[in-house]
C-alpha cells in the first residue's frame, strides 16, 4: 500500500516545562518503520516511550523534528484533520482497555465505524460481530464490559481497533494490566495480525514478550540506545521458554476466515 515507510521519525525532540525548568525527554530520535513490521519500544520508565507513541498518533506534538505516518505529516494537521486521519489509519490499544461501560462489546466495536461514517448500519454490526468472532468473543458480544474478564475486554478493544481496517496498530502497554498467561494470548493475537498484513508498534515493559517481537527499539536517557532485529531462532527460544513456563496460550495454527484475511484466534479461556 505504501512505497515508503509507514512511520518516519526524524530528529524528534520533546521538551516539557517543569516549574521554571525545561526538561528534554526525547533528544533527537530518528527511525523508520516499514509496512508489515512488528516493533516494540522498550526502556526504563520515564524515558519518553509513551510520549513518543502519543506523538506518532498525533495525541501530542514534538518540540522539534518531523513525524510522518501513513504518508502524512502528523505535525502539520489540525485537530479535526487528525481525528479523521486517526479514524482511517490507526487502531489504538490502551493498557486499561477504555471500553465505554454503558455499551455492549459489539456496540463498542461499532462506535469507530459510526464516527468515521464507514459502511452501512447493517454492515457495521456484521463487521463488528465478525471481528469479535475473530478474537474469540462472539458469544460475549451483547455483554457489558463489566461482565467479562480483563483479557476479554482487551480482546474486545483489539476488535474495536480493527473496526475501520487501519493499516497501523499501536499499543501503549497493551498487556500491562493482564496476568502473564492472558498477556501471552494477546501477544499471540498481535503476531497473527501482523502476519495478516498489519503493522504493529507497542510500548512494553514485559521483557519476555519484547523478546518475541521481531524488532526492538530501546530508548534510554531520551535517545535510541539500541535498534535491533531479533533473529527467528531467538524468537523461537523465547516462545519455548514461555511455553515451558505455561505462559503461552493455545493458538490454532494460522487459520484464516474465508471472508477476511484476518486470522481466527482461539483463546485459552481468559
Amino acid at each position: 500500500m505504501y512505497n515508503q515507510p509507514i512511520i518516519q521519525v526524524k530528529n524528534v525532540v520533546k521538551k516539557f516545562k517543569v516549574g521554571s525548568d525545561e526538561v528534554t525527554i526525547l533528544k533527537g530520535i530518528s527511525f523508520d518503520v516499514h509496512p508489515g513490521e512488528f516493533v516494540s519500544i522498550v526502556g526504563p520508565s520515564g524515558n519518553g516511550k509513551s510520549t513518543l507513541l502519543n506523538m506518532i498518533t498525533g495525541i501530542d506534538r514534538p518540540s522539534g523534528g518531523d513525524i510522518s505516518v501513513t504518508g502524512r505529516d502528523v505535525n502539520k494537521m489540525s485537530e479535526n484533520q487528525l481525528a479523521g486521519w486517526r479514524g482511517e489509519n490507526l487502531g489504538i490499544i490502551f493498557q486499561f482497555f477504555q471500553m465505554l461501560p454503558a455499551l455492549s462489546l459489539v456496540q463498542n466495536v461499532i462506535l469507530p465505524m459510526d464516527f468515521a461514517g464507514k459502511y452501512s448500519v447493517k454492515e457495521r454490526r456484521e463487521r463488528a460481530m465478525h471481528l469479535l468472532e475473530t478474537v474469540g468473543l462472539a458469544e460475549q458480544a451483547d455483554k457489558l464490559p463489566s461482565m467479562v474478564s480483563g483479557g476479554q475486554q482487551q480482546r474486545a478493544a483489539i476488535a474495536r481497533a480493527l473496526a475501520n481496517d487501519p493499516p497501523l496498530l499501536v499499543g501503549d502497554e497493551p498487556t500491562g494490566n493482564l496476568d502473564a498467561r492472558t498477556a501471552a494470548d494477546i501477544f499471540d493475537l498481535f503476531s497473527q495480525l501482523v502476519e495478516s498484513g498489519k503493522t504493529m508498534m507497542m510500548v512494553t515493559h514485559d521483557k519476555e514478550l519484547a523478546a518475541r517481537v521481531p524488532r526492538r527499539i530501546e530508548i534510554v536517557n531520551g535517545k535510541i540506545a539500541r535498534d535491533e532485529r531479533v533473529g527467528e531462532r531467538a524468537q523461537t527460544l523465547a516462545e519455548e521458554q514461555m511455553r515451558a513456563a505455561g505462559k503461552v496460550g493455545r493458538v490454532e495454527g494460522r487459520k484464516r476466515n474465508s471472508t477476511s484475511n484476518l486470522p481466527i484466534f482461539q483463546p485459552s479461556g481468559s
